[in-house]
């Protein structure tokens, strides 16, 4: 797995850190190339992730989400969910939103194997 989050990293321009975490929000495993908690990081967009999760399935009937972007001006975050986890890729603000889709899909198909 670590190996998977190590290589996202390197392949997107502009991203800094990958994991994957749970719904619940425990990180499984996660590589990051800045002193940052990713511990943190799983926490709170996992928490994000659910209550847009609520929104878009009951709410709005919009169905399941298949990913989300949040862009910020100094922290951007890609999350692809999958059964009852998610992959997060942190980017700088000017990270490479479709590199993260391309090689974030092929990162968690990899990661599937392990769920």
């Amino acid at each position: 797995m670590l190996a998977a989050l190590k290589q996202l990293v390197t392949d997107v321009d502009g991203a800094w850190a990958a994991a994957l975490g749970g719904l619940d929000g425990l990180l499984v495993d996660g590589h990051s190339e800045a002193d940052v908690d990713l511990t943190l990081l799983v926490a709170e967009h996992a928490g994000l992730l659910r209550a847009a999760k609520q929104a878009y399935e009951q709410t709005l009937s919009g169905g399941t989400p298949s990913e989300w972007f949040l862009r910020g001006e100094t922290l951007s975050a890609y999350l692809l969910p999958i059964q009852d986890f998610f992959l997060l890729l942190i980017l700088d603000g000017h990270g490479n939103l479709g590199q993260a889709r391309v090689y974030g899909e092929q990162t968690l198909r990899q990661l599937e194997t392990y769920l």
